[in-house]
């Protein structure tokens, strides 16, 4: 691999790691997908008894003159929120397919099985994102995504061209986990239902914990010394951004969210 090594030990611990925080997040966000669907089952239930009211404001605007209406009962989804996860489908079907290409790539095949193990797992995740995020829409009634994100579909056609070992790919995802999880991060104060809220919540931290998980490979792939990267018996050893690179911010931010418009099905 080009003289890079990546430390099976390390990676299989925060591989072992991150699945446990997608198994409590599917949790969350199964919870939070049934609260949407009954929310949307009420919203549709008021449609119906707005569709009466309509009916009989119709009638006694005839009677009265009454120029009032009950459009504003007749609610439909908020238009918001279905941007808000088509746009975030669109980031997950871009990292399937990134994740899919790069565990084809040579150099990846052939390298260690944990590494190809991380990628698989990964692909299965961010598979079940896409999902949930689609699951709401249907469950709102409004079109599903299907497509990547239109942005960033572009960054990676541009770079996959110059990818030529495991840094470069690690490189990439850093990129796509990173604006996942801040555009979830944000979608939280956008959207319009604590169901939804939740269900933006409850992924953005498996997002980033991918980006630092990979930060933290990159930083190996960069020191090329396994006895280093290893956890190991003499901690002085390691290099001093050893235990921060992970986590190089306090606070997540949201300065590289995506609009809510990116990813939206025109």
């Amino acid at each position: 691999m080009d003289g890079e090594t990546i430390d099976t030990r390390l990676l299989a611990e925060l591989t072992e790691q991150s699945q446990d925080l997608d198994s409590d997040a599917r949790r969350i966000t199964k919870g939070a997908l049934g609260e949407f669907a009954e929310e949307q089952g009420e919203r549709r239930s008021g449609r119906r008894m707005g569709g009466m009211a309509a009916g009989l404001l119709g009638a006694g605007a005839l009677l009265f003159g009454s120029a009032r209406s009950a459009s504003a009962a007749s609610a439909s989804a908020n238009s918001t929120d279905v941007m808000a996860l088509q746009t975030a489908a669109s980031i997950e079907n871009l990292a399937v397919s990134v994740y899919t290409t790069a565990s084809g790539l040579s150099f990846i095949k052939s390298g260690n099985a944990t590494v190809a193990a991380f990628i698989a797992k990964t692909i299965t995740q961010h598979t079940a994102h896409a999902q949930a995020f689609n699951a709401a829409l249907t469950q709102a009634g409004a079109a599903t995504q299907s497509s990547p994100d239109p942005k960033y579909a572009a960054v990676v056609k541009a770079a996959l061209p110059s990818i030529k070992a495991p840094g470069d790919v690690v490189s990439l995802a850093i990129t796509l986990e990173d604006v996942a999880a801040q555009t979830y991060t944000k979608n939280v104060s956008q959207v319009s239902t604590s169901a939804l809220r939740t269900l933006f919540g409850s992924i953005a931290p498996v997002e980033a914990q991918h980006r630092s998980v990979l930060l933290a490979v990159q930083a190996l792939l960069a020191g090329n010394d396994a006895d280093l990267i290893a956890i190991p018996t003499k901690p002085a050893s390691l290099p001093a951004a050893a235990g921060s690179v992970g986590f190089p911010s306090s606070f997540y931010s949201t300065t590289s969210a995506s609009p809510i418009s990116e990813g939206a099905v025109s």
